[in-house]
C-alpha cells in the first residue's frame, strides 16, 4: 500500500514538472512575441507599412531620416534562397553517401569533419570569408569589372561572398538530419526496390529518398532557418551597404543592420531596428508555420501510402 502511494505521488511530481516544463517553453515564445510586437509597431505606426517595406533608402542618422528596408528585405530573402540552392542539394547528397554509399571508414571522416563545421562559431566563419574567400571573390570582381568607370568595387565583400558562407553554414544541419531520415527508411523499401531490378542509385533516389521526405524537409527548413537568421559571419563578409542584391554588390541582411546599428541608435532609429526584428521574426514564423503544414500533408501521404 505504501509502495502505491509513493509511486503514485511520484507520478503526479512528474506530471507536474513535465506540464511547468511546456508551460515555460509556451509562456517563453509568447513573452518574445508580445515583446518583438510591442517593440516593433510604435516605429511601424509612425513611419508607415509602405514607407518601410517599399523604401530604398536607409538613411536613419540623416537630418531628414529615411527608413526604407525594401533592398535590406530583398537581399535577406534572395541571399537566404540562393544558400539554400547552394547548401540544401550538397548537404543532401553528403547524406545520401553517407547512409547508403560509403564505408564505415570514409563516413567516420565525412561525419568527423561535418561535426567539425557544426562546431565552429559564427565570428570564425566571418573571419575566414574576410582572409581568405572575400580576396578569391575580389579577384573575380576585377576580372569581369576590369576597366569598368561605373562599377563600385568591393574588394570581395558583397552577395557572392555571404551566400557561399550561408550555404557552408547551413551543410550540418542538413546533413545530420538529413541522414538521420534516410536511415529511418524501413529496409523494405530498399529490398522490394532491388528484387524488381533497380540498382543501388536507382533505389536511393526513387525509393528512399521519397520515403525520407518529410525528414529531408525538416532539414531544409531548419536549414533555411539558420540561414536566415545567421548575423555575425554575414556581417563580416557582405560589405553592410544597403544596396539592391545584385552579386557583386556590398548588400546588408536584416540581421546585419540590427546588429551593426543597435550600439548607436536612439529613438525612432532603435524603434524602427526592433520593426526589423519583427519582420525577421515573422518571416521565421511564416517558414516555420508553411514546413509545418507541408510536413502535415507529407505524413498523410506516406501514410495513405
Amino acid at each position: 500500500m505504501k509502495y502505491e502511494k509513493k509511486r503514485k505521488a511520484a507520478e503526479l511530481l512528474a506530471r507536474i514538472f513535465f506540464f511547468s516544463c511546456a508551460v515555460f517553453t509556451v509562456s517563453a515564445v509568447g513573452a518574445v512575441t508580445f515583446y518583438m510586437v510591442y517593440m516593433g509597431l510604435p516605429a511601424l505606426r509612425q513611419i508607415g507599412l509602405e514607407e518601410v517595406l517599399m523604401g530604398t533608402r536607409w538613411k536613419p542618422t540623416a537630418a531628414a531620416p529615411e527608413f526604407g528596408i525594401f533592398y535590406i528585405l530583398l537581399t535577406s530573402l534572395l541571399g537566404t534562397v540562393l544558400a539554400a540552392a547552394v547548401g540544401v542539394p550538397l548537404g543532401i547528397l553528403t547524406a545520401v553517401y553517407l547512409a547508403e554509399l560509403a564505408d564505415r571508414r570514409k563516413a567516420g571522416l565525412v561525419r568527423a569533419a561535418v561535426e567539425v563545421l557544426a562546431g565552429i562559431p559564427s565570428v570564425i566563419y566571418g573571419l575566414l570569408g574576410i582572409y581568405v574567400l572575400n580576396p578569391v571573390i575580389y579577384r573575380v570582381e576585377r576580372l569581369v569589372f576590369a576597366g569598368s568607370v561605373s562599377h563600385s568595387f568591393t574588394g570581395g565583400a558583397n552577395l557572392i561572398s555571404a551566400v557561399i558562407v550561408l550555404a557552408i553554414m547551413m551543410l550540418p544541419t542538413v546533413i545530420h538530419i538529413s541522414e538521420t531520415a534516410i536511415r529511418a527508411v524501413r529496409p523494405g523499401i530498399r529490398e522490394v526496390s532491388l528484387a524488381l531490378g533497380a540498382d543501388r542509385v536507382q533505389t536511393v533516389f526513387r525509393s528512399v529518398l521519397p520515403a525520407a521526405r518529410p525528414g529531408i524537409l525538416t532539414a531544409v527548413i531548419l536549414g533555411v532557418g539558420r540561414a536566415a537568421g545567421e548575423s555575425m559571419a554575414i556581417t563580416l563578409v557582405s560589405g553592410g551597404s544597403v544596396n539592391a542584391p545584385f552579386p557583386f554588390h556590398s548588400v546588408r541582411f536584416l540581421t546585419t543592420a540590427i546588429v551593426s546599428e543597435m550600439g548607436y541608435a536612439q529613438g525612432l532609429h532603435r524603434q524602427m531596428l526592433f520593426t526589423i526584428g519583427l519582420i525577421l521574426f515573422g518571416f521565421i514564423l511564416l517558414v516555420n508555420a508553411a514546413a509545418n503544414r507541408i510536413l502535415g500533408k507529407e505524413a498523410k501521404a506516406y501514410g495513405a501510402g
